[in-house]
């Protein structure tokens, strides 16, 4: 693996200020929402370094943007050319609130996919391999993006979509597919299936599954499970957003690190409720500034993922932050931990979803799980169901081991149930497994 072409932290943040100068300067005035949004702050696009751009500049919200699309449909104001210098459109998943719609420029498209390319260098992909994507390209733009780089990086490129599990395992056989793009939670879906269809996944010819779109690539249970279903495969994480394209990549010699791009970004880990700088190793929310998307621009963004940052250290005991395989860029020890909006309070306890799945994940006699929750009176109470494996003799046996993990995680009891295998909904994309009843 290469290393990083960038120099030292003090050459990153030098490039970041530039880039930083040069994107104001392209997007000002033309651009109403930030044009707008900058004048209300009383803040002018000279900026003197990336720390008076931190603590200067007013950050920039999901409820802003979809308001501003509400006001000025269908595609809102945070544009910086005329209409038809766009010609891509995607949205987001809705998973987290009202969808966003997003244009892009040819330009900002190439931004994106330069982006996506680092993402697959750290991964090794190469033009000899093969890259199967195993879902339907809909308006959501990962898929296109992926896609779309990896072609130009040379890969025979596989689409998967409109066929069934059971086609998609018989094509990476076929194929001989040695790459593969999915979220954890359909990578277990696929062994469970190929289990079913008695598919030897140790014939398979696949070297590498690239996860993403929830956590769990670099959560260690699930990382372990997924290793334990898919022999000789190597998992790789990363992460990205229909809003800013892709962010980061799985460090190559440290899994269940990612590395931000920091060529294309301005990253900052903040304290939700104050907006202030959390200190290195603490939890925060993750903003983002899109360097290079000119068209429709982030500045200071609000992404809602809960991250903890380390600048990367010599691991030969040197001085530079260097980290062990080259790289000076920002690294998010554990990867995504979870969301800001997702955390619940269950009788004053906080409770984040990643948390509760690292727990159930690290139990391989449980295939499916699902989460209730209720609120009564501003009571909030949660509950667990849980599909045992086929194999599993004691059933009642993992409910009790379940619950006990659950306690000493929390200090909080949460009832859990069994039900029969195959009663709980299988998820190819994002899972929802958290409910309301």
């Amino acid at each position: 693996m290469a290393e990083s072409s960038i120099e030292s932290r003090d050459s990153l943040r030098c490039a970041q200020l530039n880039g930083l100068r040069r994107l104001f300067s392209e997007i000002l005035p033309s651009n109403r929402f930030y044009s707008k949004k900058l004048r209300d702050a009383g803040v002018a696009a000279n900026v003197e370094s990336i720390e008076d751009f931190s603590n200067r500049y007013p950050v920039t919200t999901k409820q802003e943007l979809v308001q501003d699309q509400r006001e000025f449909q269908p595609y809102g104001s945070n544009l910086t050319f005329p209409l038809d210098r766009y010609n891509r459109c995607h949205q987001t998943s809705g998973t987290t609130g009202t969808p966003l719609r997003w244009l892009d420029t040819p330009e900002s498209w190439r931004w994106m996919l330069g982006n996506w390319k680092e993402v697959f260098r750290a991964a090794d992909v190469e033009s000899r391999d093969r890259v199967f994507f195993p879902f339907s390209f809909g308006p959501f733009i990962g898929f296109w993006l992926a896609f779309e780089a990896a072609s130009e990086i040379g890969c025979l490129c596989l689409p998967g979509g409109g066929l069934s599990t059971v086609s998609r395992l018989h094509a990476i056989l076929d194929h001989n597919v040695t790459v593969f793009c999915c979220t954890p939670t359909y990578a277990v879906r696929l062994a469970e299936v190929a289990d079913a269809e008695k598919i030897d996944l140790r014939k398979c010819g696949l070297k590498t599954m690239i996860v993403a779109g929830e956590p769990g690539g670099s959560i260690p249970s699930i990382r372990s499970r997924l290793e334990a279903l898919w022999p000789n495969v190597r998992i790789f994480d990363h992460h990205g957003m229909t809003e800013v394209g892709p962010v980061t990549y799985e460090c190559p010699a440290k899994p269940g690190v990612l590395h931000v791009i920091e060529s294309a970004f301005i990253a900052e880990v903040v304290d939700p409720d104050s907006l202030k700088p959390v200190p290195l190793g603490k939890t925060g929310e993750l903003i983002l500034t899109t360097l290079g998307r000119t068209g429709s621009p982030l500045i200071r963004y609000r992404t809602g993922d809960l991250v903890r940052a380390l600048i990367p250290r010599a691991h030969d005991g040197g001085s530079e932050s260097r980290c062990a395989c080259g790289r000076f860029e920002l690294a998010l020890e554990g990867g995504i931990l979870g969301r800001v909006d997702n955390m619940m309070i269950v009788r004053g306890v906080n409770i984040y979803p990643s948390a509760v799945e690292e727990i159930i994940r690290s139990m391989p006699e449980i295939v499916e799980y699902q989460v209730q929750v209720k609120t009564d009176y501003s009571l909030t109470e949660m509950r667990v169901l849980i599909e045992p494996a086929s194999e599993c003799v004691d059933v009642t046996g993992v409910a009790a081991s379940l619950e006990k993990r659950l306690l000493k995680a929390f200090s909080l009891r949460i009832p859990v149930a069994d039900v029969p295998l195959g009663t709980l909904p299988r998820f190819e994309l994002k899972a929802k497994r958290w409910i309301h009843v």
